[in-house]
């Protein structure tokens, strides 16, 4: 039986190195495809390509998303039986500062990538998206089947429209499609603008962190190998067509009109911003000098993955606890930055 082979852009990113890991311990086949830009150290995504090409199963490609020929000759090249999309410009914050790079990476992007997949006819597509598209939405825990219609920042607007891209391609082309909504990932060789990276370096260094809306913040905190194994689970569940809407089970956010599906993938719980730095703290062995601020514009007060569709789809849920998946990343800290 041929290896099954999978193409993930994003790959020398945080998610996308733990996924191409993963994928290739399973015995997979992983083409990667990254524009490696300097948001942040790009010595960390060189770190993780140069780990990933100690597998002679993982090929690594550099381009742009935006560059459709570079991309488009590449899937012609590999031919991969499933894309995971993951590239995409991060970070509910920046997108205030620089709103065009999300429209280039994540509108244009996405729809070179799902050209490609209606071209290639995969098997699968599943794409990232966010569980920043909840928006103003005040209904917890955070579920598939509630409206979407309210995003508080750019970012969060340019996920919400490849949703409804990926929706129209799937209806139009019967390309099974998967949209999963993560919810604040963290862990070892995570980004250094996530919380946890910053809160780590800070209290090692002795430097204040910030902390916002004075600490009256909850996260679901998502372990990133928690959510890697979600992926890897969808892959072998691509929505199909129903044939009316009677074949839909109530709990599930499969379209009537496409092979198409939205996915939660978070811990299914919810935990104080002030009780995340206090474990930090305590694995640090250094108390933190907190800085309180005001809530930034565009930042929400709480995130809360109901996770019910994924285990009914995968019978897997995440379930790390946050103590012991900061204490991973700590440990992983003080190794790669020698502290």
């Amino acid at each position: 039986m041929p290896m099954r082979k999978v193409l993930i852009t994003g790959s020398a990113g945080f998610i996308g190195f733990h996924l191409a890991r993963h994928l290739l311990d399973e015995g997979f086949a992983v083409v990667g495809y990254d524009g490696m830009t300097d948001y942040y150290d790009v010595r960390l995504k060189q770190r993780r390509h140069q780990m990933l090409k100690q597998s002679e199963h993982f090929s690594a490609h550099e381009g742009m998303l935006e560059d459709f020929d570079k991309l488009h000759a590449l899937m012609l090249a590999e031919k991969p039986d499933v894309i995971v999309h993951l590239a995409a410009q991060a970070g509910v914050r920046y997108s205030l500062e620089n709103p065009r790079a999300y429209l280039d990476s994540n509108l244009v992007g996405t729809f070179n990538v799902m050209e490609c997949a209606r071209e290639l006819g995969v098997d699968h597509l599943l794409m990232a998206s966010t569980s920043s598209v909840y928006g103003a939405n005040e209904e917890m825990p955070f579920s598939e089947l509630q409206k979407t219609d309210t995003p508080l920042t750019f970012y969060a607007a340019t996920k919400k429209a490849t949703e409804a891209m990926g929706h129209s391609y799937a209806h139009l082309w019967n390309l099974p499609t998967t949209m999963f909504r993560f919810f604040t990932v963290y862990g070892p060789w995570g980004r250094p603008d996530m919380a946890l990276f910053k809160f780590t370096k800070g209290i090692l260094n002795g430097e204040p962190i910030d902390i916002y809306n004075h600490g009256k913040m909850f996260r679901d905190f998502t372990y990133v190998t928690d959510l890697v194994h979600g992926i890897r689970l969808l892959i072998d569940n691509p929505p199909v067509r129903p044939e009316s809407r009677d074949d839909i089970p109530e709990w599930d956010s499969l379209s009537p009109a496409a092979p198409y599906r939205v996915v939660n993938i978070g811990n299914n719980d919810k935990v104080r911003l002030e009780d995340f730095v206090d474990a930090i703290e305590a694995e640090c062995g250094v108390e933190a000098k907190r800085n309180y601020m005001d809530m930034q514009t565009g930042d929400v007060p709480a995130t809360w993955a109901d996770a019910t569709l994924l285990e009914n789809l995968t019978d897997y849920r995440p379930n790390t606890d946050v103590r012991e998946g900061i204490k991973r990343f700590i440990v992983w800290y003080r190794e790669y930055y020698e502290v």
